[in-house]
C-alpha cells in the first residue's frame, strides 16, 4: 500500500494549500475581467494593420477563385507572393497577372495532397525565394450531396485536400518561422466549419477539424517555453462567389447574399494583418454563432429554419 504523505493531513499546511487555490482563482477572475474588457474594446476599435510589404506570402490553391484573389490583393501590398497550384496553366496566368502590375510573385506548382511533394516544393522555395512569413492555407474542395450518395474518392479527397494537406504546409513551413521567431498561418474554415449544413457533412467535418487544429496548434506554440512570435488566424467565410458554391438558396438574399471574392479577399488580408484569431464573413456572423451555441440546440436549428439558407444537391 502507498503510504500517504503525513503533511498532507497537516491543518497548516492544508490552510495554506487553500490559501494558494484562493490566489489562483482570484488571479483568474481579475485576468479574465481583463481579457474581456479587451476584446470589447477590439470589437470597436481593431489593433491596427501590420505593413507586410516585406513579407513572403504562400498561398496554397492561387491559381483561381479567392486564391487568385488573394495572391493579387498580397501582391498589390508589395508582398513578395508565392503561388501554389496543382493547375500549372492557370496558377501561372495568376503569376502573369500579379507582374504586368509591377508586383512580385512566384509559381509553383504542386499536389497539395501529396507530402513529399509539399516538402520539396517548400524546401525549393526556401531556397529560390527565401523564408515564407506568411502561410495562406486556402485550396478546398466542396462536393455538395448527400452523405449515402458521397463515393469513398470523394470523402477521402475532401479530407486530403481540406484537412490533410495543411498539416504537410505546416509542418514544412512553422520550423522556420519558429527559428524566426516571426510568422502566421491562416486558414480558411468555413461557415460550415461552425454549424453543420445538409449536403454538406465531409466538407463540415473537414472545416470543423481545420478549426481544432488551429486551436490546438496555436495552445501548442503557447506551451512553448520559448513563446516563439507565431500568430494563427482562422477564417470562416460565409458563402463566396467564385463557383465552389453551386445552387446557393436563401429566404433573406439582402442579409446572406453571397460574398464577393475581392471583398472576402480583403477581409481575409485584413483579419491577417490585425493578427486576429478569429474572424467571419460578414463580421457578425461569429458573434451570432457564439451567443446561439450558450443556447439549446433547438433554437438554434428552429434560426436556421427561419433563414433558410444552404445549398442544394449537386445531384
Amino acid at each position: 500500500m502507498p503510504q500517504q504523505d503525513a503533511s498532507s493531513n497537516n491543518p497548516a499546511v492544508m490552510a495554506y494549500n487553500a490559501v494558494l487555490v484562493l490566489f489562483d482563482v482570484l488571479v483568474f477572475l481579475v485576468k479574465a475581467i481583463y481579457i474581456v474588457g479587451k476584446g470589447v474594446f477590439e470589437m470597436a476599435v481593431l489593433p491596427p494593420a501590420r505593413d507586410v510589404s516585406g513579407d513572403i506570402v504562400l498561398i496554397t490553391g492561387a491559381g483561381h477563385g479567392m486564391g487568385k484573389n488573394l495572391s493579387l490583393q498580397y501582391a498589390a501590398l508589395g508582398t513578395t507572393v508565392v503561388c501554389v497550384d496543382v493547375n500549372e496553366k492557370t496558377n501561372q496566368e495568376t503569376v502573369t497577372a500579379i507582374k504586368s502590375k509591377g508586383g512580385k510573385a512566384f509559381g509553383y506548382t504542386c499536389d497539395v495532397t501529396n507530402r513529399q511533394q509539399v516538402v520539396d516544393i517548400c524546401k525549393k522555395i526556401r531556397e529560390q525565394v527565401g523564408i515564407v512569413s506568411i502561410l495562406i492555407n486556402n485550396a478546398g474542395i466542396m462536393p455538395t450531396h448527400p452523405l449515402l450518395q458521397q463515393t469513398e474518392n470523394e470523402i477521402r479527397k475532401t479530407f486530403d485536400i481540406n484537412v490533410l494537406a495543411h498539416f504537410w504546409f505546416i509542418q514544412s513551413l512553422l520550423p522556420d518561422m519558429i527559428k524566426q521567431n516571426r510568422g502566421h498561418i491562416v486558414v480558411l474554415s468555413s461557415i460550415a466549419g461552425m454549424i453543420g449544413f445538409k449536403y454538406l457533412v465531409p466538407y463540415c467535418g473537414t472545416k470543423f477539424a481545420v478549426r481544432g487544429i488551429m486551436e490546438a496548434l496555436s495552445e501548442e506554440l503557447r506551451a512553448d517555453p520559448a513563446k516563439p512570435n507565431v500568430k494563427f488566424t482562422t477564417i470562416y467565410p460565409y458563402m463566396v462567389d467564385t463557383g465552389l458554391c453551386k445552387r446557393p438558396y436563401t429566404r433573406f438574399p439582402s442579409l446572406l447574399k453571397m460574398v464577393k471574392p475581392d471583398d472576402a479577399a480583403a477581409a481575409i488580408i485584413d483579419a491577417q494583418r490585425r493578427g486576429l484569431i478569429e474572424a467571419s464573413i460578414p463580421k457578425y456572423l461569429l458573434y451570432l454563432n457564439t451567443w446561439f451555441r450558450n443556447m439549446p440546440l433547438r433554437v438554434g436549428q428552429e434560426f436556421g429554419d427561419l433563414l433558410d439558407t444552404g445549398l442544394q444537391s449537386d445531384l
